[in-house]
């Protein structure tokens, strides 16, 4: 257990992997990229094998657990947050290939990073003899640069489309193009992936809509089986939620400074807006406390219980957005500063809360569809 209470298999590697998010942060925003070092750490501190089969080593890490780890290197850096909050989830994904394909992808063991991608952008993925031919670019993998494996889509996937695979690729077997150069999250690395031409094996691929569902091939833990969209906005929030944490401390320091001139003026009004960012965001905290504790339990088949979770988790990421904002008003112009934290902050959590698994509409209609539908 780490000094945050998080239940970790290893906490010393995890501690390091935080001080190696918040030591290179500046320098990963700055440059657009994680150093080595950080990656490392990350892989060092387990996030790849969290929800690994546990044939090939996985951790059998639960929900809680790697979103309060996760959270934790969010505090010193979102983009860190993201890959490894990514490698955990991924991991997770390999749970649905055959056993002789999970043996493929981690026969060098349980640091093994995948990626993912199933923003497919002119695939041509076509049955041949023992498998299939795979061509194409897949838009958006973040941590592509440090990956030793792909999940990658044959079309955007759709709900109930039985057509739709996901294939394992192996790092000789793709490039990638370096397209991600955005304002938030800059250091994820989320490039375009590329596959001129590969060939799959038949037990290096499975049915998207069974993982969406959470119908595994075989008997797995809890968390493999857990359907994607019921859990998939942990993988997202837990990062904005260390960031935002971030940005609470940031600003505890600021108003511990005595005020002078014009910033006298504005004391009480921004001690309100402290006190009411720190409620948004334990609030946000407690919906994905809830959120993982449900899937941890197993009751995501209950009625509700996964359109509910899928709910919490984009309303938590709403909270956590605008406790940013109020948060970021506080510290002025001097937190527009490029020196200062704050602007990072603020820029990494708009990125993050624009990912379309943390959008609180579509959450919304389908918590609702059941009322409409009666």
């Amino acid at each position: 257990m780490s000094d945050d209470g998080t239940i970790w298999p290893d906490g010393e590697a995890l501690a390091a992997g935080v001080a190696a998010a918040g030591q290179g942060a500046v320098a990963a925003d700055v440059a657009g990229r994680l150093a080595p070092a950080t990656a490392e750490a990350l892989a060092a501190a387990g996030f790849p094998s969290g929800f690994a089969p546990l044939a090939q080593g996985g951790a059998d890490a639960s929900f809680d657990s790697v979103t309060r780890a996760v959270a934790a290197i969010g505090e010193g850096c979102a983009s860190a947050a993201w890959l490894a909050s990514l490698w955990a989830y991924n991991g997770r994904f390999s749970a649905y290939l055959p056993d002789e394909g999970r043996q493929d992808i981690w026969a060098k063991g349980p640091d093994t990073r995948l990626v993912s991608s199933m923003v497919a952008a002119g695939v041509r993925a076509e049955p041949v003899d023992g498998g299939w031919s795979l061509a194409g670019r897949w838009l958006y993998v973040s941590g592509v640069e440090f990956a030793d494996w792909a999940l990658l889509s044959s079309a955007p996937p759709r709900e109930g489309d039985r057509s739709v695979r996901v294939f394992a690729v192996p790092k000789d077997a793709f490039t990638h193009q370096e397209s991600w150069s955005t304002l938030g999250m800059r250091a994820t690395g989320s490039h375009t992936l590329v596959v001129e031409q590969a060939f799959v094996p038949e037990h290096r691929s499975f049915v998207w809509d069974d993982m969406r569902l959470g119908n595994l091939p075989e008997p797995g833990t809890t968390a493999q089986a857990a359907p994607l969209f019921a859990v998939n906005g942990l993988t997202f929030a837990a990062p904005v939620l260390g960031a935002a944490r971030a940005a609470l401390r940031l600003v505890g320091e600021h108003l511990g400074k005595q005020p002078s001139g014009a910033r006298s003026a504005a004391r009480e009004s921004h001690r309100i807006a402290y006190a009411r960012a720190a409620g948004e965001i334990d609030a946000a905290a407690l919906l994905l406390a809830r959120v993982a504790g449900t899937a941890d339990r197993g009751r995501l088949g209950e009625d509700g219980a996964a359109v509910r979770s899928h709910r919490d988790s984009t309303l938590a990421v709403e909270l956590l957005v605008g406790a940013v904002d109020r948060l970021f008003h506080v510290t002025g112009t001097r937190g527009q500063a490029t020196s200062h934290g704050m602007q990072r902050i603020w820029r990494d959590v708009h990125a993050a809360g624009s990912h379309a698994a943390l959008q609180f509409e579509a959450a919304a209609l389908a918590f609702t569809q059941r009322l409409v539908a009666a």
